[in-house]
C-alpha cells in the first residue's frame, strides 16, 4: 500500500525535513515486507492565498484516484500507536492500494475536505504547526511498521 502525505506548504530544509526523510526511510525499509510503502510527501502550495477551500482543491487534485483519504484534524479520532498500526494493516490487507493523508495549512482543512475524508485522525487535542504534523505523522508511520514487524522501536503500553 503506497502512502501519500499531501501537505500544504513547502518545507525548505532544516531539522523537520531531516526528520521526515529519516522516518520515511525507516518506514519504507520496515514496511516493505508488510506490504506498507513506499511513502512520499507531496508538497502543495496555494500561491493565490485562497485559504482552506483552495487548499482542499489542491489536495484533491494531488490525491491518487481511488485512494483512501485520511484527514488530519484536531476534531478527528485519537488512536494509540498500536491502534494506528492495526488500522494501517487493516487498510493494506483489505486491498487499499493508495492511502492519502491530508495535512492542511495554517488555517487547517476546510469543512468540505473533512466531510469528504474517509477517516479523520487527530494527533491530540492541541493544535500543532502543520510542519510538525508532518514529522509526527512520519514518525507514527515508522512506529506502526515497527509494531507490525515486531521490532523493538515501540516500547509503549
Amino acid at each position: 500500500m503506497r502512502v501519500h502525505i499531501l501537505a500544504i506548504g513547502r518545507l525548505r530544509g532544516g531539522p523537520e525535513a531531516a526528520l521526515i526523510e529519516d522516518y520515511l526511510g525507516r518506514f519504507d525499509r520496515t514496511g516493505r515486507a508488510l506490504g506498507l510503502g513506499p511513502a512520499r510527501v507531496v508538497e502543495l502550495e496555494d500561491r493565490k492565498g485562497g485559504g482552506p477551500e483552495a487548499e482542499a482543491a489542491l489536495i484533491e487534485a494531488a490525491r491518487p484516484r481511488g485512494s483512501l483519504l485520511v484527514a488530519l484534524d484536531e476534531r478527528g479520532q485519537m488512536m494509540t500507536s498500536p491502534e494506528f498500526a492495526t488500522s494501517l494493516a487493516r487498510w493494506a490487507e483489505t486491498g487499499t492500494r493508495d492511502l492519502a493523508f491530508a495535512i492542511g495549512g495554517a488555517d487547517g482543512l476546510s469543512g468540505g475536505m473533512r466531510d469528504r475524508a474517509d477517516y479523520l485522525l487527530s494527533l491530540g487535542h492541541m493544535v500543532w504547526p502543520h510542519m510538525l504534523v508532518r514529522v509526527m505523522l512520519c514518525e507514527q508511520l515508522y512506529r506502526a511498521a515497527s509494531i507490525r514487524a515486531g521490532g523493538p522501536y515501540h516500547r509503549g503500553g
